[in-house]
């Protein structure tokens, strides 16, 4: 028996479906038709607007920069030209000589030995005095003072900065060197055989010396040293400090291990921008200071003498003619060039450490 005809397909298959739902089957059917994938939004070309507040304020400080720095090679511009003729005329060695001749402009000889010795030594004995009695007030009020006294005693500290140098000098010689003159001679006496304590050129007063005047410069870069060292020692991380007192840490522990490893850096630096402070000043050893009289420094400090500043304030009255005028200025710009750089490694110190 033959099959019906209707229930064979062409393609010899059954139920009367067609050769194309083989060949293309459907696809399922989606509740969410495929979107199509969304194109990369066009790259923003257009440049951001400045607003004019920003770029005058950039200008504004971008100037200031250049010009600080202008200034300085200005200066030292200045202080080159200036010095140049009376180097010229000069008959000794700048660098080396001890005596100091300018009266006669057409016969100087004049050196800068005394002067970077007395000014070194002045400036050295006022670090060594001001660096442990500023760090030990820095660690006072930022790890044992409670802050009813703290705020006021920091108050204090800085308030001397803002005493004048002419003070400072006045103090030093009509009220501290007479106090100290006994404790003094008895140093002078006891340790003549110590070089650095030997008596001095200026003997026998051992008031204008470089002892006296040492301490009063200390005094006066107290406060520089105090400050600073003060707000990097407060910028300690407390989770560090916490830490060692949990692990049973003594607060001088805590110090040790912490805050001043975090704060050597800064407290050095500070102490760099003190003694370019020092070696700078002028009226208060001007003050204190005695000329000594046919005897060169001799590296005590029972000694007289001037630094650069204060023989360039003592000696003005010479500033009429150039020539001799010059030579201090000569003078000026070794201490402006050793200023510089002194500041300049105190700020690499602080740089260094911020890296």
């Amino acid at each position: 028996m033959s099959e019906p005809p209707w229930t064979r397909t062409p393609t010899g298959d059954t139920g009367g479906r067609s050769s194309s739902s083989r060949a293309f089957p459907e696809d399922p059917i989606s509740d969410n038709p495929a979107s199509p994938a969304p194109s990369a939004p066009p790259g923003d070309t257009k440049p951001k607007k400045v607003r004019a507040g920003d770029r005058i304020f950039q200008n504004l400080t971008t100037g200031s920069g250049i010009f600080v720095v202008a200034l300085i090679g200005l200066i030292g511009i200045f202080l080159v030209i200036q010095a140049i003729p009376a180097l010229r005329a000069n008959h000794a060695n700048f660098l080396f000589n001890h005596g100091w001749s300018t009266n006669d402009p057409t016969n100087m000889a004049f050196g800068i030995a005394d002067l970077a010795e007395v000014t070194v030594a002045t400036s050295v004995v006022a670090l060594i005095i001001a660096m442990p009695i500023s760090l030990g007030i820095a660690l006072f009020l930022t790890q044992y003072a409670p802050s009813r006294l703290a705020r006021p005693f920091a108050y204090v500290v800085d308030l001397l900065a803002a005493v004048p140098s002419i003070i400072f000098g006045l103090w030093g010689i009509l009220v501290f060197a007479p106090a100290i003159e006994p404790f003094s001679q008895w140093i002078n006496e006891t340790f003549a055989w110590f070089p650095l304590l030997a008596p001095g050129n200026v003997e026998p007063n051992v008031r204008g010396t470089i002892f006296t005047a040492g301490i009063v410069l200390a005094v006066m870069i107290l406060p520089i040293i105090t400050s600073l060292s003060r707000e990097v020692f407060q910028r300690t991380p407390t989770t560090h400090i916490e830490g060692a007192l949990a692990l049973g840490a003594t607060r001088w522990e805590v110090i040790r291990t912490t805050v001043l490893p975090f704060g050597k850096a800064g407290y050095i630096g500070a102490s760099m921008l003190g003694l370019g402070r020092a070696l700078g000043e002028t009226i208060a050893l001007a003050v204190i200071l005695l000329i000594p009289q046919g005897r060169n420094f001799d590296w005590s400090l029972f000694d007289g003498g001037a630094t650069f500043a204060s023989k360039i304030a003592q000696n003005y009255s010479e500033f009429n003619n150039p020539t001799s005028a010059g030579a201090y200025i000569a003078a000026g710009l070794v201490l402006f060039v050793l200023t510089f750089l002194v500041n300049f490694a105190a700020r690499s110190i602080i740089a260094k450490k911020g890296d």
